[in-house]
């Protein structure tokens, strides 16, 4: 069997589909991947936009947006209080920087 220049890495992916199908990888793949497929689908959503397929673009754009609002959905509340603090601490200085003006 002759290799070519190509076999090798899909020789690769062969082998690393096959696991991950088994679910050997899992624990190591399995939480990269909730993350990268809504990250490739925004990418792919995007280029689909700037390529002139503004339907189906935006729709595979909308569908990874959510999903991936979705895997982060434990972030949004500290997020959240992080902002509300921020937004009081400053209407609290600007409150005091008016009174010293007058």
């Amino acid at each position: 069997m002759r290799m070519n220049k190509g076999n090798g890495l899909a020789i690769v992916l062969i082998v690393l589909g096959a696991l991950m199908l088994f679910g050997k990888l899992t624990p190591l793949f399995g939480h990269l991947m909730g993350y990268l497929i809504p990250v490739l689908m925004i990418a792919l959503g995007y280029y689909g936009i700037k390529r002139g397929n503004v339907t189906l673009g935006w729709i595979v754009l909308i569908i990874g947006i959510v999903s991936l609002m979705g895997k982060l959905a434990w972030m949004i509340g500290p997020i959240i209080a992080i902002g509300l603090i921020i937004f009081g601490i400053s209407m609290l200085s600007n409150n005091r920087n008016s009174r010293r003006r007058y």
